[in-house]
């Protein structure tokens, strides 16, 4: 995730608590949707990916923010 931005990634990651947070619950669903694919019926496997891709695009607004004002 990010990749092509690593750096800033890290930084936002250090410095701003809300970016942290976002970061955090992203993981958290990544891994719950990776651990529970099987198990858990189509409906809720895709409320937890639309949830993260959600997420992810808070993140990015944040990201796109952050390097838009060095």
């Amino acid at each position: 995730m990010f990749e092509d931005q690593l750096q800033a990634v890290n930084e936002l990651l250090k410095s701003n608590p809300k970016f942290r947070e976002l970061y955090e619950q992203h993981e958290s669903l990544r891994a719950e949707i990776d651990e529970t694919r099987h198990v858990r019926n189509q409906f809720d496997l895709e409320r937890l990916k639309k949830e993260k891709l959600r997420i992810k695009d808070l993140m990015a607004v944040m990201l796109t923010e952050y390097t838009d004002s060095l």
